[in-house]
């Protein structure tokens, strides 16, 4: 199987089901989106700050390609399987980050995002699916979208935002708070 098909020289692509789109498409914004999440979960992967999440964060950019499968499905079509989004997976999220939270003091400020490269690295990773969760709500309102799907970012952006608290706490990094100038 060759890598390029020359079917999107024109600008569209497929969905599972067959149906093309312009590759401006919100649907198709969406699910890209979603794959530049899963990278940059690749890159959060490999810091070695979080080798003993590897297990987590590989879940997590599985449960990220089952999304890109619901995004890329036709909308009605039922012939297409695609791999199962459930409410464990949520569950999960909400575990790791309880987890997480009994480990670390109480927050008491807002955090600017940086401290080490690591840490920076999951702030873009919490943006990215701070964004992608945007794009998935915007589509909602155009064609629904398996509540799961949404509520499945909120709480991974939930995740990454604590993993960024936790590898700070790891790495002695400073955290720094956010003094609004008023």
């Amino acid at each position: 199987m060759k890598i390029y098909t020359k079917t999107g020289d024109q600008g569209t692509t497929a969905l599972f089901g067959g149906q093309r789109l312009p590759k401006s498409d919100l649907r198709i914004e969406a699910y890209g989106t979603i794959d530049e999440l899963n990278s940059h979960v690749g890159l959060l992967r490999d810091q070695s700050v979080n080798a003993s999440r590897k297990e987590t964060l590989v879940e997590i950019q599985d449960r990220l390609f089952t999304i890109g499968s619901i995004l890329a499905t036709e909308p009605g079509n039922t012939k297409v399987k695609i791999p199962l989004l459930v409410e464990q997976d949520i569950v999960f999220l909400e575990k790791e980050i309880d987890k997480m939270d009994a480990q670390l003091p109480p927050m008491k400020f807002f955090v600017l995002p940086g401290g080490h490269p690591s840490v920076s690295i999951g702030h873009v990773v919490r943006t990215v699916c701070r964004r992608a969760e945007r794009l998935v709500i915007a589509l909602n309102a155009q064609n629904p979208v398996d509540a799961l799907v949404v509520k499945y970012l909120n709480r991974l952006s939930d995740y990454f935002f604590m993993l960024c608290r936790m590898m700070a706490h790891e790495l002695k990094a400073d955290e720094t708070a956010w003094h609004p100038r008023m």
